[in-house]
């Protein structure tokens, strides 16, 4: 008998974007930004950099390759989170906003880490009425889907049991009339594990 599956997205539930950014700042400009809001959700918020000309953004962009996605680390409580969704009886697939040619660079980062999931969708990014990972999702037909962004909800089946990570709140676009596409609302994936699985907070 097949598990129940659950979709996740990857940065801001399992991963951290926001050191990723980090490193590639480093290698594009040689300096490891300093910390200036840890409570904000883009990156670019979140260190204290300066704002960039054209030809500085395709030198930060080509940072991020294969060698920055495989390597980002795991959210606190990711990890633990994942192994108990899985041991109660979830296969657990990773639906990600990353170009399909990344789709292996991510897989391998979350098998480094630990992560019990065999299984990675790149859908792309695209900004839309529609999600971009709506046709995965309908597709995959997973009991939940996990994300940090609202905007990825658009479309997705009614059936799927939405759940969104608020993750850090300053500047955060989880705000407004969409949010009720979100079904339940967490700070993040221990807390959404916790809920589903019925368990004390884990924390």
């Amino acid at each position: 008998m097949s598990r129940p599956i659950l979709a996740l997205d990857a940065d801001g539930v399992l991963v951290d974007l926001h050191v990723g950014f980090a490193r590639a700042w480093q290698r594009a400009f040689g300096v490891y930004p300093e910390e200036r809001d840890p409570q904000a959700y883009w990156p670019q918020d979140r260190w204290d950099v300066e704002p960039l000309d054209a030809e500085q953004r395709l030198l930060l962009r080509a940072q991020f390759g294969p060698s920055l996605w495989e390597t980002l680390p795991a959210i606190d409580g990711a990890l633990d989170a994942c192994h108990r969704l899985h041991d109660a009886g979830h296969e657990l697939v990773c639906v990600t906003a990353l170009e399909a040619r990344l789709q292996g660079a991510r897989l391998r980062n979350l098998r480094s880490l630990g992560f019990p999931i065999e299984r990675v969708l790149a859908t792309g990014h695209v900004e839309g009425e529609r999600s971009p990972k709506a046709d995965a999702i309908e597709a995959l037909r997973p009991v939940a889907f996990v994300d940090d962004y609202i905007a990825y909800m658009r479309g997705v089946p009614a059936h799927v049991h939405t759940a969104l990570v608020l993750r850090a709140p300053n500047g955060s676009p989880n705000v407004g009339d969409e949010l009720k596409l979100a079904r339940t609302v967490h700070q993040d994936l221990a807390a959404f594990a916790d809920h589903w699985l019925g368990t004390k907070p884990s924390r």
